[in-house]
């Protein structure tokens, strides 16, 4: 009897797994794969050294590059910068004596060959972000990176590790 419950919630969980909830239990939207509760906190981007250290990136590949403090976007096959406001800061002491480990991956939806830490494979589906009313007042320490959606002016806001940016239509 143990067996065939077993075998019935494999088989019963195998629709479930293409979809990710982080800080909630319930999802918005059966369109996204990956969702992130409302507290006040951010997603933070993963920071590299700069964009060469990439390696195989593909269009739509999201950094924060410690190099020059910015955000950028992989796009039409070159780095495309976000930030507008140059002053950023980051201080890497903790991750600089730390060696990446090139086969460290999460995929949400079915697995492919596409390289990333994180990398949502669906191609009917998005990412939503944190969402936060005035991350620039409700978020205490926000690390360089840090993306969220501002409920009240209904923009994405970007964190360069010195300044919030708004980025609206």
């Amino acid at each position: 009897m143990k067996k065939i419950v077993l075998i019935i919630a494999v088989v019963a969980s195998g629709g479930f797994w293409a979809q990710v909830a982080v800080g909630k239990t319930v999802l918005e939207s059966s369109s996204s794969s990956l969702e992130f509760g409302n507290g006040n906190r951010g997603f933070v981007l993963p920071w590299v050294t700069d964009t060469l250290g990439v390696q195989n990136p593909v269009n739509g590949t999201l950094i924060f590059d410690t190099s020059d403090k910015k955000v950028k976007v992989y796009q039409n096959n070159l780095w495309k910068d976000l930030s507008i406001d140059l002053s950023g800061v980051a201080d890497t002491s903790l991750q600089d004596a730390l060696a990446d480990n090139p086969n460290a991956k999460v995929s949400v939806g079915t697995p492919s060959a596409v390289p990333g830490i994180l990398v949502l494979e669906d191609n009917n589906k998005a990412m939503i972000l944190p969402k936060v009313a005035s991350p620039h007042l409700n978020i205490i320490s926000p690390a360089a990176g840090m993306m969220v959606y501002d409920t009240n002016k209904k923009q994405l806001v970007v964190f360069n590790g010195s300044v919030w940016t708004f980025w609206g239509e």
